[in-house]
């Protein structure tokens, strides 16, 4: 079973276009709404209040294929303590090196461990499989990549399964139906694979709109949960949480 000290972690997301921090609804584009023009000054807030881990998303990147909003990215890790796991666009080491430059604890991948699993394997041989966060995005218990743009035929299992066996061991799952629409996780999909793997650090994410999703989370096994759009809706308090 586990080894990790299981106080379930509470991980804000801040996703950025145009540098700002923003919401998508589904992943659309289309759906999206501003929250604030300064995710440096959200980060600190959710310092203050006791956060200590933030899930910090380059919508840009993810769209144009390489890093866009590094220099959030740096201007949060020299202004907070929090650590950081950044993603979205990263398709070289040298870009996974850049963020580590930048000051990110991790490195959050998921369409390349899909696309090209011999580079994503050789990140994990540079950098260390601690240090990166195995993204999965799901639709219907199937893996979708490039902005959730394309659903492959990769069940979730298989992809959990294939990266475990190389010491992967943290992995967050967005259930992509779930996302940004406030209405509950995935509670049976994490479920499904903490049965398979136990020892999981496993990090829900999508659908958080209650104080109840995040004891579901805490009590089917979850080690963290990602938190957005509740937070800056202010379906759920910060601090009431921690």
């Amino acid at each position: 079973m586990k080894t990790w000290n299981h106080n379930m972690q509470i991980i804000p997301a801040i996703d950025l276009i145009d540098g700002k921090c923003v919401r998508l609804t589904e992943g659309d584009y289309s759906q999206k709404t501003i929250y604030s023009e300064n995710p440096v000054e959200v980060a600190k807030k959710f310092e203050t209040a006791g956060v200590k881990r933030l899930h910090l998303v380059d919508l840009d990147g993810a769209k144009a294929g390489k890093v866009m909003n590094g220099k959030v990215l740096e201007a949060i890790a020299n202004q907070t303590k929090l650590s950081i796991d950044f993603g979205g666009g990263i398709k070289t080491k040298e870009a996974v090196q850049q963020i580590f430059n930048s000051g990110a604890a991790f490195v959050s991948i998921g369409s390349i461990a899909v696309k090209n699993q011999a580079l994503f394997l050789e990140w994990v041989a540079e950098f260390g499989a601690a240090k990166i966060l195995l993204g999965a995005d799901v639709r219907n218990e199937k893996i979708a990549v490039a902005g959730w743009f394309e659903t492959t035929n990769i069940d979730v299992l298989d992809f959990i399964q294939t990266y475990y066996k190389e010491g992967i061991r943290q992995i967050f799952c967005t259930d992509i139906s779930k996302d940004g629409k406030l209405q509950g996780i995935a509670t049976e999909l994490y479920q499904k694979i903490l049965q398979h793997f136990p020892d999981l650090y496993l990090i829900a994410s999508g659908g958080v709109s209650s104080l109840a999703d995040v004891q579901d989370a805490k009590n089917i096994g979850c080690s963290g949960i990602i938190i957005g759009k509740a937070l800056y809706e202010n379906k759920i308090q910060i601090e009431t949480i921690l």
